[in-house]
């Protein structure tokens, strides 16, 4: 396989927003979506898309940032199958009609029709199942890896090895510059023992460039999110195992990561944690 010319890689972030919900967290945290990120790996004439974001709104503003680049999407690839990473694909379709994607499920359409009322297809786009383990763009291989372990089991990363580059999903979440917290809430002590041997395999790869699946408006895809979602992660388990409310765990973490954006996430998953750990 030879390459027939560079690849380049652009990252989009939709910012934080805010979303419906019942829930009840303390005063002064807000019900809000973290920052999504979405990859474009393109070549001479294609690109390949890694993840969509999840209103009309956000695609609309996604479709238009890629479209800019001049490129024809020949596919999307989903790291996951939560549907923040996927649902914008109805959208999405509609403007890059070409386009094939990767796998999930449609179990949760009243949830997220709930979270954002209108704001989302009634009958969303299943992507399909990608049952190979590469994509070649433009002469380049780019590596379609199924990590594990992440914040939900099944985790993909694309490793683009021509830039010593992976969209990482969320595996890797960039703390370090865009101070979002980890969402742990779907996992226990021993899941985020073995999502931290996911961030281990990231890191064996020695990428230059690692794409969070989520960080703020500008900040850099440096591979230091690496080591600051494994420290997140220890900290987090270390002080659920120590605490027996979760309110104890939301203080604790607060003194150590009380800079990072959407605490409503740290709510959520310490609410989880006092169930589970």
């Amino acid at each position: 396989m030879s390459a027939n010319s560079e690849l380049s890689i652009n990252v989009h972030v939709a910012p934080m927003r805010g979303f419906v919900t019942s829930a009840a967290p303390p005063a002064g945290i807000r019900a809000m979506w973290s920052p999504l990120c979405s990859t474009l790996i393109a070549g001479e004439r294609d690109a390949i898309l890694v993840d969509t974001t999840i209103t009309y709104d956000q695609v609309d503003r996604l479709a238009d940032w890629v479209e800019r680049f001049g490129k024809q999407v020949a596919g999307v690839v989903i790291t996951r199958g939560h549907s923040d990473h996927w649902i914008g694909l109805a959208r999405l379709q509609e403007r890059f009609p070409h386009a094939r994607f990767e796998a999930t499920d449609e179990g949760m359409r009243a949830y997220w029709r709930g979270l954002f009322p209108g704001e989302i297809p009634e009958v969303p786009v299943p992507p399909e199942l990608f049952d190979g383990d590469s994509i070649d763009l433009d002469g380049h291989e780019l590596r379609v890896i199924d990590i594990g372990q992440g914040d939900i089991e099944h985790s993909t990363i694309v490793r683009v090895p021509s830039l010593r580059a992976v969209a990482a999903g969320d595996v890797v979440y960039n703390v370090v510059y865009n101070k979002v917290h980890m969402l742990t809430a779907l996992t226990d002590a021993t899941a985020r023992e073995a999502w931290i041997a996911s961030i281990g395999s990231i890191a064996a790869l020695d990428p230059d460039i690692v794409v969070a699946g989520h960080k703020r408006v500008g900040a850099p895809d440096s591979r230091d999110a690496i080591e600051q979602s494994e420290q997140y992660l220890r900290d987090f388990s270390r002080i659920a195992a120590e605490s027996d409310t979760a309110e104890q765990i939301v203080a604790a973490m607060l003194e150590l990561h009380g800079d990072r954006d959407n605490p409503y996430t740290l709510w959520a998953s310490a609410q989880a944690a006092a169930r589970r750990d």
